[in-house]
């Protein structure tokens, strides 16, 4: 099916290298548009973890697990849990057992970085078109041309958008915008946490570092090279980043507004507002996926630019395993035409994101805005759960 045709994957995130090195794999001619002035033109983001029957399992097919082995950061997968009075409710770090490869309980941490960087390894050379900003598509025929940001056009047989919940490509699928979900997050970088806020750097401990409840959640992660990333969730009321007047492009200003926000909470957590060089803001939205989009025989999507979710754990592991039953069902020889493996690769996509997405929307409150005894309660059931 794939022979003589050229595959346009837009958008160079785990989900869409992974397509990239497995069609690869199988002999087909692909190529990654990626908006990104250059592979370091800028920081990835914090840690991801990847899981045992999702992102594991992609990454296994794409024969680079040595690579990942060699790359993950040994111990971020512990966390700690806090109240809002720094009080620890669970402490992974203390763990006597530790888990391994090949344990389905095992969720590794790798720097979003250094994942792309081994996925970028394992492609052909040139397979990646740096500074390639998407702006249109046209069809010719049974043919896609692809127009640029900077004048250049491509042609393809068969284009795939994996560029996230921005996606340039999904317009031409469908028209369906991405809702609100009531929750919301403050997300702030530090650099050297070690010497910017020396308690946290001691309290996350190289793992993740949750503090939950009075109507709020704090979650701290160790970048790859050395800084924290850190998530300051909670309910606003919808476009609440523009009607609240604050330039979140103002450390200072975003960092009194935080301080006033968490008052209630120990001030050691004040230290990772007052350290922050850079805050952005970040409303929670989501695809309604009841809603499907006719099938086409040369477009379709992967990851969140298919099925937009708020935050769950399971972003970067449903885009790769996306790629995983997308290239199969391209490559396996079970369907007649590309209508219909793309049509079967998306049965597949909506029937497991669908739920998942529904079940995020229904606990964002338990996330975004936790009580105190919500909090209790859910570190009674993970040690009942672990026990």
């Amino acid at each position: 099916m794939l022979s003589e045709k050229n595959i346009a994957i837009v958008g160079g995130g785990p989900g869409g290298l992974t397509l990239a090195r497995l069609l690869q794999m199988k002999g087909a001619q692909v190529k990654v548009y990626e908006r990104d002035f250059s592979q370091a033109a800028r920081v990835q983001g914090a840690i991801v973890d990847l899981h045992f029957d999702s992102g594991l399992k992609a990454m296994e097919a794409t024969g680079l697990m040595e690579a990942f082995k060699a790359n993950y950061m040994k111990g971020a997968d512990k966390y700690r849990l806090l109240d809002p009075q720094g009080n620890m409710l669970m402490d992974e770090s203390q763990r006597d057992e530790e888990p391994v490869f090949g344990d389905e309980h095992f969720r590794p941490e790798i720097d979003r970085g250094a994942l792309r960087d081994l996925l970028i390894d394992g492609l052909l050379p040139g397979t990646v078109v740096w500074d390639s900003q998407l702006i249109g598509l046209r069809e010719i025929e049974d043919k896609w041309e692809l127009k640029f940001e900077n004048g250049m056009t491509a042609a393809a047989d068969l284009v795939i958008g994996s560029d996230g919940y921005r996606s340039k490509v999904r317009p031409y699928l469908t028209d369906l915008k991405a809702l609100y979900s009531g929750a919301a997050i403050i997300q702030g970088e530090i650099d050297h946490p070690e010497v910017a806020c020396p308690e946290m750097y001691e309290l996350v401990n190289q793992g993740n570092l949750m503090a939950m409840g009075d109507g709020a959640t704090l979650v701290v992660q160790p970048r790859g090279d050395g800084g924290f990333t850190f998530y300051a969730a909670s309910m606003y009321p919808e476009n609440w980043g523009i009607s609240s007047g604050i330039d979140f492009g103002n450390p200072i200003e975003v960092s009194g507004y935080l301080k006033k926000h968490f008052a209630n909470w120990n001030p050691v957590f004040f230290m990772l507002f007052e350290a922050s060089e850079h805050f952005t803001w970040r409303p929670l939205n989501y695809f309604p996926l009841s809603i499907r989009w006719a099938y086409k025989s040369n477009l379709t999507l992967i990851g969140d630019a298919a099925h937009l979710m708020p935050p769950n754990g399971e972003g970067v592991n449903l885009a790769m395993l996306d790629a995983l039953d997308l290239c199969a069902c391209l490559t396996s020889g079970r369907h007649a035409n590309l209508k219909e493996a793309i049509s079967a690769y998306e049965d597949i996509m909506f029937e497991r994101a669908a739920p998942l997405c529904m079940e995020t929307i229904d606990g964002i409150k338990d996330f975004a805005a936790p009580t105190n005894e919500s909090v209790k309660e859910l570190v009674r059931s993970l040690s009942n759960t672990k026990s």
